[in-house]
């Protein structure tokens, strides 16, 4: 039996398509740490320069949370880990 070529080109495209999809990193507020705390763990984590970390750091006090960073899921993972590793609350979700 030959196989239907549109089923298997659709679902091959679906499966690409969720591969291609990046994952955000986000960073919650919370009330533990102080603004200057985490600009400093941006700036660890992700190499940003001064600046861009503490604008981060304010979207995060100001509006609850930021999306810190975006791309591939597993260095996704990694960066939420290394942000719990410093105490802040930080998660992982796919972006629309």
């Amino acid at each position: 039996m030959i196989p239907d070529l549109d089923e298997t080109t659709l679902t091959e495209t679906e499966a690409q398509t969720e591969l291609d999809t990046p994952w955000n990193v986000l960073v919650y507020d919370d009330p533990v740490n102080l603004m200057s705390f985490v600009t400093l763990v941006l700036k660890r984590v992700f190499g940003y320069p001064q600046e861009k970390a503490e604008a981060l750091m304010l979207e995060v006090h100001h509006k609850g949370r930021c999306v810190v960073w975006s791309g591939e899921k597993e260095k996704a993972e990694l960066y939420v880990q290394q942000l719990q590793a410093h105490q802040l609350l930080a998660a992982m979700k796919r972006a629309a």
